[in-house]
């Protein structure tokens, strides 16, 4: 990375070479070859945050033939990837003594409070944490330097699907970071994903895109809402209304998917809960307002998140904010 971007990401340049060097003396170490090369097939690979996505995530490597060492604050999750052939960690410090550490946690409070330890990163043996969790830019970028202080290389890679997509290691992954790093971790995208897309040298970048695509989704869930409630209140069933626009104007799994369950009214098993939307929503106007971008919609979505969550709606998928659209129309929800 030149210095230039080593400043655009927060980096301070002198400790950055210093960190370049640790980094190089811990890859020298994990090289099999001995000719400078890094490797990755057949290296042990560290992994925290066994939720529902995470889950899918550990046993698509597993099932690739990579080495898993898992850790997780509750052990049921720890129990069955370990009938699997996982390693169980007993601390962070296990997981961190990994080749690789990948990790897939819910928010930025748990990437704080876990992972960005200065004791933790100091002890570690990994040379490249992967972070897969949707976090907020100003989190990237912090999370970006403590590693670099650390001699640990740091790539940003959240991803785009559901729990079923996850285990069966259909992702899509949005990753940004050096290009060396990515190349190292490419490997574990190819067994997690689909495809992965790529975004820049600096993490906050893939953290950019994330939270973009984010908000429009969650701008997309709002309009068929309020154009499911339009048509409902005038005697137009949404269900037949979704099954036009899905064959016509708007095709592809959003529509479909989302449109159905607002149609249906069906907002459970949730996929991906209501108070994830809402720190999402969050992250897109916390981004916006750094940057001077205005975002109206994301007022009047944080706001809609909110009367959801206030009427009890929090263990449902993030779809169950179509039920606001409907009390504003006078609607059963």
């Amino acid at each position: 990375m030149s210095a230039g971007s080593a400043q655009r990401a927060g980096r301070v340049p002198d400790v950055q070479s210093a960190a370049n060097e640790r980094r190089g003396r811990r890859r020298r170490r994990a090289d099999d070859n001995g000719d400078g090369s890094t490797r990755m097939a057949g290296t042990t690979v560290g992994f925290v945050g066994l939720g529902a996505m995470g889950r899918g995530m550990a046993g698509s490597l597993l099932r690739a033939g990579h080495a898993v060492r898992v850790w997780n604050r509750s052990p049921e999750p720890v129990a069955a990837l370990v009938a699997e052939g996982a390693e169980a960690a007993g601390s962070l410090a296990e997981v961190f003594a990994a080749d690789t550490v990948v990790s897939m946690l819910a928010n930025d409070d748990a990437v704080e409070r876990l992972l960005l330890d200065p004791a933790l990163l100091a002890g570690a043996g990994a040379t490249l944490h992967v972070n897969m969790a949707s976090v907020s830019l100003a989190l990237a970028e912090r999370a970006e330097a403590m590693h670099a202080e650390h001699g640990i290389g740091y790539v940003a890679a959240p991803v785009l699907g559901r729990p079923p997509v996850a285990a069966a290691g259909e992702l899509n992954i949005l990753a940004a970071g050096a290009a060396d790093l990515l190349a190292r971790a490419e490997p574990l995208f190819a067994a997690m994903g689909r495809r992965t897309w790529y975004f820049g040298e600096s993490p906050r970048q893939a953290n950019t895109a994330k939270i973009s695509t984010n908000f429009l989704l969650a701008c997309a869930i709002e309009s068929m809402a309020e154009a499911c409630s339009l048509a409902d209140a005038n005697g137009v069933r949404p269900t037949d209304l979704i099954e036009m626009l899905t064959s016509t104007l708007f095709p592809g799994p959003i529509y479909s998917g989302y449109g159905a369950m607002v149609a249906e009214r069906r907002y459970e098993p949730a996929g991906f809960r209501l108070p994830l939307g809402l720190k999402d929503v969050g992250l897109a106007l916390e981004a916006g307002a750094a940057r001077h971008v205005p975002l109206p919609f994301g007022s009047i979505l944080r706001d809609a998140f909110l009367d959801a969550l206030a009427h009890g709606d929090g263990d449902k998928d993030w779809a169950a904010v179509a039920a606001v659209a409907r009390r504003r129309a006078g609607l059963p929800a």
